[in-house]
């Protein structure tokens, strides 16, 4: 490959990342392997200063703003600053300095990572917030803005014209209640506090940044020099003054050997802080200097951001202990001989799932090498196998969960591998929150934080327990009054009765939704009939399949389903079906209904259809025995018509079905 082709390679590659981490909120690799990437693209194009373009990575910043919101041009550019990534580069940067300026002083601040935003204030009142987009031109994300409680909407004694730059981030513990909840609803985790506010702030509905419990520091003035302000600690003290959050730390220092004790300090708090930061902000603190320096086409040149390394070190695996999540994935989690890493002392990091430890090859006895990906979580990134001992063996996940004894389900099509007990206690507050939604049971006020409060007080430990709570009960969790409490009992009262095909899904069978929990429920018409039969019956019922009959049969023969069952059946639960059949005139038929309907919805014609024993298919094929054709019906009639299926007008349908009835 030629200088050309790999610098574009490299363009090519960095416009990727640049998308993924700026205007998705989505990485995919490490800061440290994109800042390493965008480094190489600097050093070809110093060396062949030929190939520069504007367009290039390093010559401009990452972003640019959405069309999801509107467009705001900065009046003052928000500038990206220049990386180092050692002292030795640090002191190139304060050569530069100090060639034009004398008796330099630098401030050190915490370099947050978050999203930048400028905040723009009019006569003390805030009107507009945007995110920094290119740098030129931004989002207006001024109501999203608006729900973050550390800006100051009102500032006292404000002059005419203020406009703020700051870090939106996400403390860590509200990042992590987030995933909890988002592992709960079986949703993608987000991969780091950063992306997370990124992504918060640039919500559409104001309500769910709002939710997200975003914060702020605040460390530049973008208008200093329409103020009376000589240099940045003095701008610092006056956003302080006026009410805005800025940096917990902003010391000031001559000498370039402070600076780096600063740094270095500033590196070993990171295990302390409640938020991210990815390196150390050096900047020279004189106004007058700064207008001095200038600042190139992407940098000012008087900052510099001081990047931490990810520090690597090597420590023993002692233990793999296995955790069982609350969706009832197990992760196996290796215990390491203590070791100090970036700020921290870590005894614990993530193995991932069997496959990472496979490919891996990692076994306990091992000496491995230890990082914090995102200054986070510890990783293993690497085993010392010549270091290896000889009594060494394959770490093998086990067959049965630890948390409740039930056994795991390893699906080929995913890495997981998860507990099948629907007594598990890890992974209790899912099943009962899936056992109570609109869908399943729909047992009103049943909700997320009531279900969490019934088991921290231990009066559930499955979804039987439902049943057995009385009125006393539920006024004795916190704040729960005596007319709520009557209408919790009457719901859940009421859920008793539910049809068996809402039973069934409610259950939580692999495989089992609410369109097979009917046809179960319609082809055994009660429960006791569907734990008596066979494999082969069930896996000869229309739609249902073997994948399906397999997951039913596994999930029946379990100790922990035995002892739900027999709990429901004791409260009264209700095991019938409603035979929803009217009749079985359209049985074995497959129909389509398409077009504009006018004498049905059509939700209520694909209703009709099961009722009266048919398959309400979504596509025409050769299976379909005929179309339902509404007006401006479109792709689907005319399958039809290539395929030569019978087309009825609603009509046509009614009078069939009225005929046959």
């Amino acid at each position: 490959m030629d200088i050309f082709e790999e610098i574009t390679k490299l363009r090519e590659q960095l416009q990727y990342h640049n998308r993924k981490y700026y205007d998705e909120d989505a990485p995919e690799i490490s800061d440290y392997d994109y800042d390493m990437m965008q480094r190489k693209l600097r050093t070809l194009e110093a060396a062949h200063p030929d190939f520069i373009t504007p367009e290039s990575p390093t010559q401009r910043i990452g972003g640019h703003a959405s069309d999801k919101f509107s467009k705001v041009v900065h009046a003052y550019p928000l500038e990206s600053l220049q990386d180092v990534f050692s002292f030795e580069e640090l002191q190139d940067f304060y050569t530069r300095v100090e060639n034009v300026t004398e008796q330099t002083e630098y401030v050190v601040e915490l370099k947050i990572d978050g999203l930048s935003v400028a905040l723009e204030y009019q006569d003390g009142v805030f009107v507009r917030g945007a995110t920094r987009g290119d740098g030129q031109v931004g989002e207006d994300v001024t109501e999203n803005l608006m729900t973050i409680a550390d800006i100051p909407h009102i500032l006292q004694n404000a002059p005419p014209r203020l406009i703020v730059r700051g870090e939106v981030y996400m403390p860590r513990y509200v990042f992590e209640e987030l995933n909890a909840e988002l592992e709960l609803q079986e949703k993608p985790l987000l991969a780091n506090p950063r992306n997370a506010a990124a992504g918060s702030l640039r919500q559409k509905d104001s309500k769910i940044t709002a939710s997200r419990k975003l914060s702020i520091f605040c460390f530049n003035i973008q208008n200093s020099e329409e103020l009376p302000l000589q240099s940045h600690t003095e701008s610092l003290d006056y956003l302080k003054k006026l009410g805005f959050p800025v940096s917990p730390y902003y010391p000031l220092f001559s000498d370039p050997k402070d600076v780096q004790q600063e740094i270095e300090r500033m590196g070993e708090l990171r295990g302390e802080l409640d938020f991210d930061i990815d390196g150390a902000v050096i900047k020279v603190n004189s106004f007058a200097q700064r207008e001095a320096l200038g600042s190139t086409a992407k940098f000012p040149r008087w900052a510099a951001a001081y990047k931490y390394p990810p520090e690597i070190k090597e420590t023993l695996l002692e233990d793999i202990v296995i955790s069982v999540g609350r969706t009832g994935v197990l992760t196996p989690n290796a215990v390491l001989r203590p070791v100090h890493l970036a700020g921290t002392t870590v005894s614990r990091a993530t193995l991932h799932n069997r496959d990472f430890i496979r490919e891996m090859d990692v076994r306990v006895g091992d000496t491995v090498l230890v990082r914090k990906a995102g200054e986070i979580i510890p990783e293993i990134i690497g085993v010392q196998k010549e270091k290896r001992p000889p009594e060494a063996v394959p770490f093998e996940m086990p067959s049965v969960c630890p948390a409740c004894g039930a056994p795991v389900f390893h699906d080929e099509e995913e890495a997981a591998i998860r507990c099948t007990g629907v007594e598990c206690p890890a992974q209790l507050l899912r099943n009962l929150m899936h056992f109570a939604s609109r869908d399943a049971m729909d047992i009103d006020g049943c909700g997320q934080a009531v279900l969490q409060s019934l088991i921290d007080a231990k009066y559930v430990h499955s979804a039987a327990d439902l049943y057995y709570l009385s009125v006393d009960d539920i006024m004795a969790l916190e704040r729960k009054k005596e007319k709520s409490a009557n209408n919790l009992i009457s719901s859940i009262e009421q859920s008793k009765s539910r049809d068996l095909s809402r039973l069934l899904f409610a259950f939580g069978i692999r495989h089992v939704g609410q369109k097979a929990g009917k046809i179960l429920s319609n082809h055994f018409g009660d429960l006791d009939h569907l734990l008596a039969a066979s494999l082969e019956e069930l896996t000869e019922i229309r739609d249902i399949g073997a994948t399906t009959a397999e997951s039913i049969v596994s999930w029946r023969e379990q100790e922990q389903s035995k002892h739900l069952i027999e709990r429901l059946r004791a409260a009264g639960v209700n095991f019938q079906g409603e035979k929803t059949a009217k009749s079985d005139e359209l049985a074995g038929k497959t129909i389509v209904a398409t077009g504009s309907l006018q004498l049905f919805t059509r939700k209520e014609i694909n209703e009709l259809i099961e009722s009266l024993g048919g398959k309400a298919a979504g596509s025409v094929s050769k299976k379909t025995d005929f179309v339902v054709a509404g007006e401006n019906a479109g792709s689907k009639l005319k399958k039809a018509n290539e395929l030569g299926i019978p087309v009825l007008t609603e009509e046509e349908f009614k009078q069939l079905i009225e005929k046959k009835s």
